[in-house]
């Protein structure tokens, strides 16, 4: 049974490997079903059940991710050039397929990106990619830090986490407005509950933005803060960062009882990093998670 899904996975692997490698070839459901020696009538069903997405939607994510940093990095190729590479017969459709998923036009994200919706938008593809790797911890993960304590602008979401995205985007829209971009300004998660508590209306999560600017005390929707210094077991996580419950988990089931530490009275929260691979064609996050101890 084991080495039949170690198969499954490898070949399932074998398809994202080369839909990565091919994004300019033909990628239709008989040639990426032929990659996986898999029957062409079932596969698109395969491909969703294992990733959560078409096979359509997959492709269509990576191209528009390859666009966008060609966007970005790359002044020499014009918007049209970039549209057609990315499967699109007109400026047009791609501009409006870009202003959709981004919020922002082609020409405007080459000229100042966006990162934040951008990060969002591609959450689908990261957690595509992820469910194939296995991801295990171990005590070598794991460093004690001191941390300074750290000011931060505080937007808190109390209930449903499927209403979640709707306080993303104001928190997007703030830092925006004042200019913190997640390139200069750190980005916090505070997770005041479980990921899915028994009662959807009991989850609770603070966004925070790093910034000793002042907020103003009318301000609906955000607080000034400050997240505590002191010792934290902090964990680098760099697979399907949209759901650290696996590593928080790790920590506290095995790292904290074979450690001999206590954690402290404040809650486990994890620090966002956009990442930049030079010379890469990817834009990552990477998120570290702190559990702060006695």
């Amino acid at each position: 049974m084991k080495a039949a899904l170690q198969n499954y996975h490898a070949r399932m692997q074998r398809v994202l490997d080369h839909i990565d490698q091919h994004l300019d070839g033909d990628l239709d459901l008989d040639t990426v079903s032929r990659v996986a020696a898999f029957s062409k009538f079932h596969f698109h069903r395969q491909f969703m059940a294992t990733f959560g997405l078409s096979v359509h939607r997959y492709v269509q994510l990576a191209r528009l991710k390859r666009a966008s940093h060609r966007l970005a990095t790359n002044d020499a190729q014009s918007v049209t050039e970039i549209a057609m590479d990315a499967g699109y017969d007109a400026p047009d459709a791609f501009a409006r397929a870009f202003r959709q998923r981004f919020g922002q036009s082609p020409s405007s994200f080459r000229k100042a990106p966006d990162w934040a919706p951008w990060l969002a938008a591609f959450g689908p593809l990261n957690i595509a990619r992820s469910k194939l790797v296995q991801i295990t911890y171990t005590p070598d993960d794991v460093t004690i830090r001191d941390v300074p304590p750290t000011p931060v602008a505080i937007m808190e979401h109390r209930g449903d986490r499927a209403t979640l995205g709707a306080t993303i985007e104001r928190f997007i829209a703030w830092r925006k407005a004042a200019g913190l971009s997640p390139e200069t300004s750190p980005t916090f998660n505070i997770f005041r509950s479980e990921r899915i508590p028994a009662n959807p209306d009991d989850y609770s999560m603070d966004l925070c933005v790093g910034t000793e600017l002042p907020v103003d005390a009318d301000d609906p929707d955000m607080k000034a803060g400050t997240i505590p210094g002191g010792r934290c077991a902090v964990l680098r996580v760099t697979h399907d960062t949209h759901n650290l419950e696996p590593a928080a988990m790790y920590l506290y089931r095995e790292w904290l009882p074979a450690s001999g530490e206590e954690a402290r009275d404040f809650p486990i929260y994890c620090r966002r990093w956009l990442t930049f691979f030079p010379g890469a064609e990817v834009h990552d996050v990477v998120v570290e998670l702190f559990l702060p101890l006695k």
